[in-house]
């Protein structure tokens, strides 16, 4: 609705992923139909719409990564490409009719509490507007790092990070360099090493790597799902519950893992057989730590004879890269595969809370946020795939719609407030969250597994993994709990907020 000339809705989301979409759908089932999704690309998708580098695919059975409430009895492989997944999120899109909604080329550029009248001003590239309630569904998979390399800006050839793929430049014949050993360029390496003259894999740290166990899924198999439907969430439900069986080798018996790193030798071994090499491919932490990949055609591909493995990047001399242990190599090309700002997500330092910070400024010391959803300081925003969030081994559509649940209750008790209200987080209640998340955490495999990861910040604090299952979850983000937040109201008739400390029971 217009407020004084001045475009203004319920709730505005950011993002148009799995979390936007999913936030989206939600409100709608909810019955709000007064808000937009603001997304800064041109169609919806998110890291699935931006990451379409060769070989791009899920590590999570298909049939678990997607919607619970948008079963795809169709999808064609165990383990979707990213063009079945974005193809998935453009069907979720038309079916619960959410393109209306949708603001493409809408990048936000600040969004600022207004404490007098209690809501969100939003600054797009394409405009302004107002919310009563912000869900930020940005991703942390969604602003690529490339490390400052010193020389980077001297090298004359093509340069570009694998989640910004340049589909024009045509690597056959290439000398290519390939930066990182991460999710992403164990795909791409298979995918690109036939058609290159020389690929050489930069390697700051070793990988375990488990076989990736994919197949088509028969015409039999989708017949099936599609006449009876109950047979999808039977086959979502058995890929659950194996996963869930697995987490507590994860957060409390990490050393139940040494089996599993047999498991991941034996299978290097079976494609690798110049010791040096396998040597120079063994990590030395705990499986575990870091994401465990999975790839049946990443060692075969490392073992070709136009591959070479070499140390971290260190510095660039022109056409020259120099490995951290010396190797020189000339090449035409570098790709990076380097990862995300999980930990400094870009979009927390265009949010300004109630004391004129920025959520970046409040998460100096470490990202922290009330169930993964809601920052001290910054009411009615909330955050989707937040703070402790993050899975090393199940599926983020649980997660995502774990959060959803709880944006959902979080509207309902707004309306039942009533009048123009808003809920801010009580940092004590934060800070409690947190204790307890990191005092889990402490010995999990991601903590004590010997590594350093994306998992943890500047700091060496894990603030991005959830130390337990998804059912504990989903049971703590069921519903807001209103003893953990302080209740801001404008009265009627004046702009003024005043925040309410009484005591509010359960």
């Amino acid at each position: 609705m217009a407020e004084h000339g001045h475009e203004h809705v319920r709730v505005a989301v950011v993002g148009s992923g799995f979390g936007g979409l999913g936030a989206a759908v939600r409100l709608r089932r909810e019955g709000i139909t007064d808000f937009v999704v603001l997304e800064r690309a041109g169609s919806v998708g998110g890291t699935w719409r931006d990451n379409s580098y060769p070989g791009c695919a899920c590590d999570v059975p298909s049939h678990l990564y997607s919607f619970s409430f948008a079963p795809n009895p169709d999808w064609p492989r165990s383990f979707s490409g990213q063009e079945h997944i974005r193809a998935y999120l453009e069907h979720v899109t038309d079916v619960f009719g959410l393109r209306p909604h949708i603001r493409f080329n809408s990048e936000v550029k600040r969004m600022t509490w207004d404490t007098e009248r209690l809501r969100w001003d939003v600054e797009t590239s394409s405009g302004h507007l107002s919310a009563d309630v912000v869900v930020s569904a940005t991703g942390p998979l969604s602003d690529p790092k490339i490390p400052d390399v010193p020389g980077l800006d001297t090298f004359p050839g093509k340069v570009f990070h694998s989640a910004r793929w340049d589909h024009d430049y045509d690597l056959c014949g290439k000398r290519v360099a390939m930066i990182g050993t991460g999710a992403s360029a164990i795909q791409i390496v298979p995918a690109i090493q036939p058609e290159v003259a020389q690929l050489t894999l930069f390697q700051r740290t070793p990988a375990w790597v488990l076989p990736r166990m994919d197949r088509p899924i028969s015409g039999a198999e989708r017949a099936l799902h599609r006449a009876l439907p109950f047979t999808t969430k039977l086959r979502r439900g058995l890929l659950w519950g194996v996963r869930e069986l697995q987490v507590q080798a994860f957060t409390k018996h990490p050393g139940e893992l040494g089996f599993v790193e047999q498991l991941a030798k034996r299978n290097m071994g079976r494609a690798i057989k110049d010791p040096a090499l396998r040597a120079k491919l063994t990590p030395d932490y705990r499986i575990g730590c870091k994401r465990i990949l999975l790839s049946s055609t990443y060692y075969p591909a490392l073992a070709q004879p136009n591959v070479d493995v070499v140390a971290g990047l260190s510095e660039v001399r022109g056409s020259t890269l120099v490995a951290a242990d010396g190797t020189e190599t000339e090449v035409d090309a570098i790709v990076f595969g380097t990862g995300f700002h999980v930990t400094d997500m870009p979009i927390a330092e265009r949010v300004v809370g109630a004391e004129g910070r920025t959520l970046a400024e409040t998460w100096a010391g470490g990202m922290q946020a009330l169930r993964g959803a809601s920052a001290a300081g910054f009411p009615n925003w909330m955050t989707i795939i937040g703070p402790n969030t993050g899975l090393g081994n199940s599926s983020m559509i649980l997660m995502i719609e774990s959060q959803l649940n709880y944006m959902a209750d979080y509207l309902r008790q707004l309306d039942v407030l009533g009048g123009r209200a808003a809920l801010d987080a009580r940092p004590s209640a934060v800070s409690a969250w947190n204790h307890r998340v990191q005092e889990r955490m402490k010995r999990t495999v991601w903590n004590t597994g010997g590594c350093t990861s994306w998992y943890l910040d500047a700091s060496g604090r894990n603030t991005t993994i959830w130390p337990g299952t998804t059912s504990e979850f989903r049971r703590a983000t069921r519903s807001v709990d209103l003893a953990e937040y302080a209740v801001l109201r404008a009265p009627a008739g004046t702009g003024d907020a005043d925040r309410e400390n009484a005591e509010v029971t359960a």
